[in-house]
């Protein structure tokens, strides 16, 4: 083959550089269509939301006009929700699920951020594997009907009627549901979760972040009695470590020398400022100094000495209601002391070996003898013993409706458990189980759930 002359050396050059030029504008376009079909995705989406309004609310042509507006509908509250996963749990079906996630500790589930929601979802995951838990957002999707009741009857309450929003029914407006769970590790764009109570397929609609310093109240109740243990950003952090009354009465002088952005502080050798949020206390010390005149009372008797050590105690600014005495918050006694108690549970040794037989799940292929091969496997739990934890779990909390405990004469009881189906029947106090399948193809219903 003869070599290229010169000529068609530099068309072959030129081909090259509009290859790579048509190439970038490929990439363009390509990036400029799928900015198109998520904004014609959204625009549909709102059309369509404003024509069923319409056709079953009997608005007006200028309310869906209106509510085509995005900025308008986020202000009046209308807004079209997009999940950014769905759980894949231990739980396949509502019957057998707990009804709060600390009732069965070993559950564990699975959450995949969609690439529908993010190009990259493990960016919208960086920093979140600092957190130990997390508050999960989804949707009740398998309410089998939007229609809500002002009271319902809370299994716990054993037929008695409360109003909804006093309790964490699933059947409420907007069908939203709220859990902590135990956030165990984060590979790539998937959350790996245990202690949760949500069955597979829950739409989720938000993630965020469990902060006790934020959400939980007996947290914050001791740091604001004991301020010392809250923690200061490095702005507003001041190291008065080495300040002591009894030593530097003469610094406390200058607590006079005051501005508007703090107290300035100018020992002999050093010179430092005050927050605000200390300006305060640190007038109190100044004039505590300057009523007691730096020189402590003098006492006769020993009954004096041990009083001049004592301080009255300060007294509650706020009046918290509280339950019990170490709490400072209140809940209904039901909560607490339900009129349902709970109940033993007990496995027949039929159902304890079925139990036995299954394999963990993410067990290692070079253990696994020939014998091995038939035998079941979970998915999600890591251990027979820690399926039986969950199952106890679940069957002590008394997972049946009101109707079936009062009224149904079968005490038979079915659930799935990952991989496994539960058979159960329950008597006066305690729970028995008495066989564990693998998952097989679902059976008759149950006319009593």
């Amino acid at each position: 083959m003869s070599p290229l002359c010169e000529h068609c050396g530099e068309n072959m050059k030129k081909i090259h550089q509009q290859v790579s030029v048509m190439r970038k504008e490929i990439k363009n376009l390509r990036q400029t269509l799928d900015g198109a079909v998520r904004a014609h995705r959204k625009h549909l989406m709102s059309i369509q939301a404003a024509v069923s309004k319409a056709d079953f609310s009997g608005h007006s042509k200028k309310d869906c006009t209106s509510s085509l507006s995005a900025p308008g509908a986020l202000e009046q509250g209308n807004i079209q929700t997009v999940p950014i996963g769905y759980i894949s749990s231990c739980f396949s079906v509502k019957n057998g699920t707990p009804r709060q996630p600390t009732i069965c500790g070993p559950s564990r589930a699975q959450l995949r951020i969609q690439q529908s929601v993010f190009n990259n979802p493990e960016h919208a995951l960086v920093g979140l594997g600092q957190y130990s838990h997390v508050w999960i957002i989804f949707l009740f999707h398998k309410n089998g009907h939007q229609s809500y009741k002002a009271k319902v009857k809370p299994p716990r309450l054993n037929g008695q009627r409360v109003g909804v929003y006093s309790t964490r029914s699933p059947h409420r407006p907007n069908s939203l549901g709220l859990t902590l769970a135990k956030l165990d590790k984060i590979q790539g764009d998937t959350l790996h979760l245990s202690d949760i109570d949500m069955i597979a397929g829950t739409p989720v609609l938000d993630i965020k972040p469990y902060i006790p310093e934020y959400d939980s109240l007996n947290t914050r109740t001791r740091l604001e009695s004991n301020p010392d243990l809250q923690t200061v950003s490095e702005e507003k952090e001041v190291n008065i470590s080495s300040f002591h009354l009894e030593d530097k009465t003469d610094e406390i002088l200058h607590l006079r020398q005051k501005s508007e952005t703090g107290v300035c502080l100018t020992p002999p050798q050093t010179q430092f400022f005050l927050p605000k949020e200390a300006v305060s206390l640190l007038k109190e010390v100044e004039s505590y100094v300057n009523e007691a005149d730096l020189t402590p009372p003098d006492c006769e008797d020993k009954n004096k000495v041990l009083d001049c050590g004592k301080a009255e105690p300060a007294a509650e600014i706020v009046d918290r209601p509280s339950y019990g005495s170490d709490s400072s918050t209140t809940i209904a006694d039901w909560i607490r002391e339900p009129p349902v108690s709970s109940l033993d549970v007990r496995f027949t040794p039929d159902a304890q070996k079925q139990l036995e037989a299954f394999l963990p799940a993410h067990s290692s292929s070079k253990t696994t003898e020939p014998s091995e091969c038939d035998r079941p496997r979970f998915r999600f739990l890591r251990s027979p013993e820690e399926a039986g934890a969950a199952i106890r779990a679940v069957l002590s909390a008394d997972p049946r409706s009101v109707y079936r405990r009062t009224r149904c004469r079968d005490r038979l009881f079915f659930f799935s458990l990952d991989t496994a189906d539960i058979t159960c029947w329950f008597g006066q106090g305690f729970a028995e189980v008495l066989e564990v399948r693998p998952v097989g193809p679902p059976g008759p219903e149950d006319p009593c759930q």
